[in-house]
């Protein structure tokens, strides 16, 4: 077992969110190499994404977004398990993020017969990082919160 010093578990957890003995094993793990960890951290989070897929998610908020340049805008309901994450900075910042991707790339005409098609907005690039895509997203945020977080409607619209 290698033993890795805190520096670098500080470093990776500051990174990914994701809890300092997660961190310290997947550095472990990794061997110390922080890309690994990094992959070893999303796949485990990835998996308690998909464990927590099935639970209800009664709690959210709804947030739009009006473009202030352009005659647009864009309303997304996120939904989680708790109000406590609901109230969150980080939920709020992700619900934000949301609506502005929905409002700049409208998934409701990405192949889509009608507005709001979930599958179509998990499945596109997102728009401030074209490496992950909208579920990617998503999946992060169920990682670093350990509650089940779902797009449950939104809608884009044009004046």
């Amino acid at each position: 077992m290698i033993k890795t010093d805190i520096a670098a578990i500080k470093s990776l957890r500051a990174e990914t969110g994701a809890g300092v003995m997660d961190c310290r094993r997947a550095l472990e793990e990794s061997e110390g190499d922080p890309e690994a960890a990094r992959k070893i951290l999303r796949a485990a989070g990835l998996a308690r994404a998909a464990e927590r897929s099935g639970r209800e998610t009664a709690e959210g908020l709804v947030h739009a977004y009006i473009h202030p340049n352009r005659p647009l805008g864009a309303m997304v309901k996120l939904t989680c398990e708790t109000d406590f994450v609901a109230r969150t900075e980080e939920f709020q910042t992700l619900a934000k993020e949301l609506a502005m991707h929905i409002a700049a790339l409208d998934p409701g005409r990405v192949g889509a017969e009608d507005e709001g098609d979930g599958d179509a907005l998990l499945e596109q690039s997102y728009v401030r990082d074209p490496s992950r895509t909208v579920g990617e997203l998503i999946q992060e945020s169920i990682a670093r919160t350990g509650e089940n977080i779902r797009v449950s409607d939104f809608a884009r619209f044009e004046i």
